[in-house]
């Protein structure tokens, strides 16, 4: 059988075809912008990202439990409801 694609002439097709419609200056000017907006984050505190990481794995874990509860419940309801007919 012919060989549908040929990969590296694709992807090379694809490197030449991106360079011609994203200019150079265009592209260094986008990630000295992306450097100068990311200068400007204000970045959480270690103890912050901790605090904040554990309450939201106790809510998952809150979640969880909760689900798997009802989950058991309606499981019982159901094996009860078919069990009797």
């Amino acid at each position: 059988m012919a060989q549908l694609y040929n990969l590296p002439q694709t992807y090379c097709l694809i490197q030449i075809s991106l360079v011609q419609f994203l200019p150079v200056k265009a592209v260094t000017k986008y990630l000295s912008e992306v450097r100068v907006e990311l200068s400007k984050v204000v970045w959480p505190k270690r103890e912050e990202v901790i605090k904040l990481t554990l309450i939201v794995i106790l809510i998952s874990g809150i979640v969880g439990i909760y689900v798997g509860l009802l989950d058991i419940t309606f499981t019982k309801l159901l094996e009860t409801i078919i069990a009797s007919r």
